[in-house]
Order: structure tokens, then sequence, then C-alpha cells
């Protein structure tokens, strides 16, 4: 059974970083196929950043120069790693990976900017 867990979440005044991470579980584990994507409350889910099968990244134009997307294979873990926190980053944030057919997301951490 796959599992995804996300973790690093939580309050940061505007400006700050946080460091979000993902941690896969299981026999399945698939770099090329991963990424972040989030969710602000009254909005649709969207994608923050992805890493492509050829291992480039690509991040959505709102978080480019701010947000970074890093991973260990042998950890089997996917980092977000977020400068310059806006106020409008404020979501809950999830991880997908998806190999083959399937798509594995995480239960989501909360990112709150706010003063």
């Amino acid at each position: 059974q796959v599992q995804l867990v996300e973790s690093g979440g939580g309050l940061v005044q505007p400006g700050g970083s946080l460091r979000l991470t993902c941690v896969v579980s299981g026999s399945i584990f698939s770099f090329g196929g991963m990424g972040w994507y989030r969710q602000a409350p009254g909005k649709q889910r969207e994608l923050v950043g992805n890493i492509t099968p050829g291992g480039s990244v690509n991040y959505a134009d709102s978080v480019k120069g701010r947000f970074a997307i890093s991973g260990d294979n042998a950890k089997k873990t996917m980092y977000l790693q977020m400068n310059s926190l806006k106020p409008e980053d404020t979501a809950v944030y999830y991880c997908k990976m998806s190999h083959l057919q399937y798509e594995y997301w995480g239960q989501g951490t909360q990112v709150t900017v706010s003063s």
C-alpha cells in the first residue's frame, strides 16, 4: 500500500519561509511523477509545481522564483521550499505521486501566512 504523508505546515508571517516535506511509503516510488498542489478555502485545487518524467521541474507562475521543489530518492522524500510567503499562499498543500494510471495523494498540510 502506498502512502504519502506531508508535514512542515504552520503559521508564518508574510515574507517568511517554510519547508514542506512529503514522505512516500510503500513499494512504489516515482519521483518523476510527483508534484505539489494547494487548495485555498472556496477555491479549486491548483498545481504549485511538479517534476516531469524527464526530471525537469515546472512551477505555477504565482510561485516562480519563490518556491523550489527538490527530493531525495534514497529517502523517497520530496520537499517544497517556500520563501517570501504571501497571504495569498495560504492553503492546504498536498503532494501527489503519479505512477502508471494511478494517482496517490497525501492528506495535506495547512499553511497560513498572516501577520
